[in-house]
């Protein structure tokens, strides 16, 4: 499945990009070899001088007529301007900024550099001795969408290949650390430890297998927000999760169960969120932790239903209705529990346990957590090695022997990167999503009671980590941190995770070419994520 989405994703962007930049054209949206009126601010010294800085008075009511765009004021622009060998005419150089109208700033991206704008100005009467009457002829523009998707391809390989490269460090670090344990039998320790509960999620795998011992970790670490330990570890699991896996270059269940609670996004801190917040002025920060937690834990149930259901579908129509009768009683109380705590939640009965969620607890909870994840790496290296040590593994030349094996899985993942990355860059840049998939998701999503301006922000959340974070940045610096917007989309952000991202860099890892079911199940624990956020940020802030 993953090849035609893929596939989908850059015919999408392409025939968007060309469809919007020939509309573009026909219009003339750009106004090509036409002149806006406009005043030149001139001194009598400049006559003698062949470039010179000044400013030019663009009216907003001619702005307005000329582009069928409105502005809020008139604009002042400093200009740099040049004398041609033609009378009256000058060549005219101007930088913008981000108080500069969106068509311009444009028509600056369109042309190479992203915040210069050449043209030419032709100065028509004096208006009095220090103002000219003029009348600029900005440099033509065409095919914007398509240059946008050829720069962000060629840009985005480039920053492919930069995040494999900087995962080899940790990948070397992590997987010594690992091989160390591995030999000194911790790992397996692990594994028997929680036994009880890896069984039911991976009835697949033997309890003691390294390949639970390395799912813990990564978990673990996601949890505690330690990104930079979970995605070595995760790289590390699949490939023990491959050695059982009889159909190599094909997604075996534990796998897909495994990477649907990646893609959940569970987490205690979502530190990257709290951070932009508190960048951007945020009287609490950390208001939405709570949110965060129930909207994750959410997607991570419906991502680890939706795998099992995946499952079953795939043992044949007998087998699962053999399953499902055999687990019905399971199945109504489980639901009852959901639809339980749903109206819990709704009527306000959950307020009887408001001594449990007070200020004083909470405040206890979150430095508990912070703590935990400060002190969580120094600890699993120290334990790690030393325990090593203790059962006399020679760490050193264990630890070497992991590294090389993080090194060789980190450069393994740059084609698959590059690949998921390009066409994410090309559906982006050719206006894709904002112009064809937000106007139809729209229909579903506004009897939700989904604000249209947080709609980029869930779809963008799976597509891309970067591009998310700008759009949350953004819908915060118009709407504030603290509005229920801003801590909706904080909430998407902390309780979701960038699923073509994982797919493709824990798949690339073991070389799996059939994803099967792997990114539908993703997706829904995202859709999951999404409305369990603006279920619990309506209720609580709406």
């Amino acid at each position: 499945m993953l090849n035609y989405v893929w596939l989908a994703l850059i015919l999408l962007g392409i025939a968007s990009a060309v469809y919007l930049d020939v509309s573009d054209i026909s219009s003339n949206k750009f106004r090509n070899d036409e002149s806006l009126k406009c005043t030149v601010f001139y001194q009598n010294e400049f006559r003698d001088i062949k470039t010179f800085d000044t400013k030019i008075l663009i009216d907003k009511n001619s702005f307005q007529k000329f582009y069928g765009q409105s502005i809020e004021n008139d604009l002042i622009v400093p200009v740099k301007l040049t004398k041609t060998n033609q009378k009256n005419i000058y060549q005219v150089f101007i930088k913008t900024d981000n108080s500069f109208p969106e068509l311009w700033k444009e028509i600056a991206a369109a042309s190479g550099k992203e915040d210069d704008i050449i043209g030419t100005i032709k100065f028509d009467l004096p208006i009095d001795s220090s103002k000219y009457s003029a009348s600029v002829t900005l440099e033509s523009v065409n095919f914007v969408f398509l240059k946008k998707v050829t720069n962000e391809a060629i840009k985005i390989a480039g920053t492919a290949v930069e995040i494999a490269i900087g995962l080899i460090g940790l990948m070397a670090m992590w997987l010594g650390v690992m091989k160390v344990a591995e030999d000194a039998g911790l790992i397996k320790i692990i594994a028997n430890f929680i036994k009880p509960i890896t069984k039911r999620i991976f009835p697949e795998i033997p309890a003691d297998h390294p390949a639970i011992g390395s799912m813990v970790m990564n978990i673990s670490a996601n949890m505690l927000g330690l990104g930079n330990a979970a995605t070595p570890f995760g790289l590390k699991a699949m490939e023990e999760l491959d050695t059982l896996n009889p159909n190599k270059g094909t997604a075996s269940n534990s796998m897909i169960t495994f990477l649907a609670i990646n893609t959940a996004g569970l987490t205690l801190i979502p530190a990257t969120a709290i951070a932009v917040r508190a960048a951007a002025g945020s009287s609490d920060p950390t208001i939405i932790i709570g949110t965060t937690m129930f909207a994750a834990f959410c997607a991570t149930l419906t991502g680890l239903t939706t795998a099992k259901l995946f499952h079953l579908f795939s043992l044949g129509k007998e087998k699962f209705v053999e399953t499902i009768k055999r687990n019905l009683k399971k199945i109504i109380a489980a639901i009852l529990s959901l639809f339980l705590i749903v109206i819990l939640f709704s009527t306000g009965a959950m307020n009887v346990f408001s001594f449990l969620f007070n200020e004083t607890s909470f405040n206890v909870f979150k430095k508990l957590i912070e703590v935990i994840s400060v002190i969580a790496i120094p600890v699993i290296i120290v334990s790690f090695i030393g325990f090593g040590a203790y059962k006399k593994v020679k760490v050193y030349e264990q630890f070497v022997e992991g590294a090389k094996e993080g090194f060789n899985i980190a450069v393994r993942i740059i084609p698959y990167l590059v690949a998921m990355l390009v066409a994410i860059a090309i559906f982006r840049a050719g206006g894709a999503m904002n112009n064809w998939l937000v106007p139809i998701l729209k229909v579903v999503t506004d009897p939700l009671g989904m604000p249209a301006e947080a709609l980029p922000m869930a779809l963008m959340r799976p597509l891309s980590g970067s591009g998310s974070l700008g759009i949350m940045a953004e819908i915060m610096k118009v709407h504030g941190p603290d509005s229920f917007i801003g801590i909706l989309v904080s909430t998407f952000f902390g309780s979701t995770e960038t699923t073509f991202y994982v797919l493709a860099v824990y798949f690339g890892a073991v070389n799996i070419k059939n994803t099967r079911y792997a990114l539908p199940v993703g997706l829904i624990a995202d859709v999951a994520g999404i409305l369990a956020a603006l279920f619990i940020v309506t209720l609580l802030y709406g």
